[in-house]
């Protein structure tokens, strides 16, 4: 048994004592505990000069069509497990008491963590579908039973969007499979990807429409991004960050893993079709989010919008473009969780979250204040942070691809890169903004009950924070394992 067996494992059985009714609040912790200390074993245990799969494991399932249940990763993967980890002790540590079914509660969270951990190890497309899908559930029955205001309309709202894309994937998938020449026939992702060329050209753009509306519903690019902002701004604090933070960044990993390397003649066909939903992402819901009046929706638009920019990485189909977004789904995962859980303490400790019930929270929450500020500031892509290291990259990638030193006409990617160069100052407007309601100016006279966050809020969110910052001052840190990753999809 490997470390990537417990890893998946570990949070598995945790869930099944906690719902037989073992302690559920340090259940979890010491999961969430495991978990991280297993993944910091896998980056000491994993070789960067061989690079590749490494830490493999197996176990047949069913020969005849050579399925198995294959666990390992390459830096990619590795990366994407540090991000489940992280956040997953973050997200355990930021629940505030459950007053009800605790241990269901915690159960479903674990189960979430394990099934996004499941995805990212996979080597096989069945078990790659089937971990995603086991922490979807759960999600459905945290936001329906333990949510907030509009629980039960967000919460079917949720199933109906991720069900259809689940559905389009599954059907996407098997397109992808049935593509395959008869007698190479396998879910053996590594086979697959040691022959990228094995799928015809021509069948190419049909299978790849059908997983990018299906990875596209689940990571909410317009205009499948409604279930999105109203999930989040009910869902309990620790599912929002799981969710918003792991689970949507299943959808590009799979576009950048099977995607990029399986279908490019069909990504180059709907190239210019994944612009302009990407340009809308950017654009049009970054607009929508500056209109928004509460933090938790405002939280909830911005995490959609960002998903323009990792977009934009993919449609670039070069390594910088595609390094860039890899690295931004890591870096938008920390950011995004760390709002969340100062979100989350706010729900629980101030008289509302409209902004206009919000005001000089600074004087009487100083480290809320400064936390926020720089989650904030991480958001908008301020240098220091990774989230500026990653955009960077994937501004570069996307306006070099297809350009060349004898001309100097702008193409597609070229007109969408300098529109989502606007995105940078529209997300500034709307955090900013939000900011200063919040936490500049006189105290509410309704706030005065609102103070900083005890020990359980504050180091998970400094521990995200030093995440970012490490990435940002030292992108190599993250890089160095992620781009020989992407250079074997997509060339150097």
């Amino acid at each position: 048994m490997t470390v990537l067996n417990l890893i998946v494992l570990l949070p598995i059985l945790n869930a099944l004592l906690i719902a037989l009714g073992a302690p559920a609040r340090k259940s979890a912790i010491i999961s969430a505990w495991g978990q991280f200390v297993l993944t910091l074993i896998a980056f000491a245990g994993y070789d960067v000069a061989r690079g590749g799969f490494q830490l493999r494991s197996a176990w047949d399932v069913a020969p005849a069509w050579d399925l198995s249940l294959q666990l390992g990763v390459d830096g990619l993967g590795l990366v994407m497990l540090l991000l489940t980890a992280l956040v997953t002790l973050a997200a355990v540590y930021c629940t505030p008491k459950i007053e009800k079914r605790e241990n269901l509660f915690y159960a479903c969270v674990l189960l979430i963590s394990a099934g996004a951990a499941g995805a990212f190890a996979s080597l096989d497309l069945f078990f790659f579908y089937a971990f995603h899908e086991l922490a979807l559930i759960p999600t459905f029955l945290l936001i329906g039973v333990w949510g907030h205001g509009e629980r039960q309309v967000a919460a079917w709202k949720i199933t109906i969007y991720l069900a259809v894309g689940s559905i389009i994937l599954l059907i996407g998938l098997s397109k992808l499979y049935l593509a395959l020449p008869v007698g190479h026939r396998t879910f053996d992702m590594v086979k697959l990807l040691a022959h990228p060329g094995i799928i015809p050209a021509a069948a190419q753009p049909d299978i790849y429409i059908w997983l990018l509306i299906g990875f596209g519903i689940l990571i909410s690019l317009v205009p499948f991004h409604s279930w999105a902002p109203s999930a989040y701004a009910s869902a309990p604090t620790p599912v929002a960050m799981l969710h918003a933070g792991v689970l949507k960044k299943f959808g590009l990993y799979g576009l950048i893993r099977l995607a990029i390397p399986l279908l490019p003649a069909g990504a180059q066909h709907w190239s210019n079709f994944l612009l302009i939903l990407l340009v809308a992402n950017i654009l049009y819901i970054g607009l929508v989010t500056i209109a928004q009046k509460r933090l938790d929706l405002m939280l909830g638009y911005s995490s959609v919008m960002h998903m323009g920019y990792a977009f934009l990485g993919i449609a670039a189909a070069n390594a910088v473009g595609v390094t860039g977004a890899s690295l931004l789904m890591l870096a938008h995962g920390l950011s995004i969780a760390a709002l969340f859980a100062m979100c989350g303490y706010l729900r629980q400790n101030a008289p509302s979250l409209a902004f206009t019930s919000l005001g000089g929270l600074a004087k009487r929450a100083p480290f809320l204040g400064y936390a926020f500020g720089m989650a904030a500031f991480a958001s908008i892509g301020l240098p220091g942070f990774a989230n500026f290291a990653s955009e960077l990259m994937v501004f570069f990638g996307a306006f070099g691809s297809g350009a060349t030193k004898a001309s100097l006409s702008f193409g597609p990617k070229q007109i969408a890169t300098i529109c989502a160069l606007w995105g940078v100052v529209i997300s500034a407007v709307y955090m900013l903004r939000a900011y200063r309601q919040m936490f500049q100016g006189e105290p509410l006279a309704n706030t005065e009950d609102t103070k900083d966050p005890g020990c359980c809020v504050r180091w998970p969110v400094i521990l995200l924070l030093a995440a970012l910052f490490i990435g940002g001052v030292w992108p190599s840190s993250y890089l160095r394992y992620i781009q020989p990753s992407v250079e074997a999809m997509v060339g150097k």
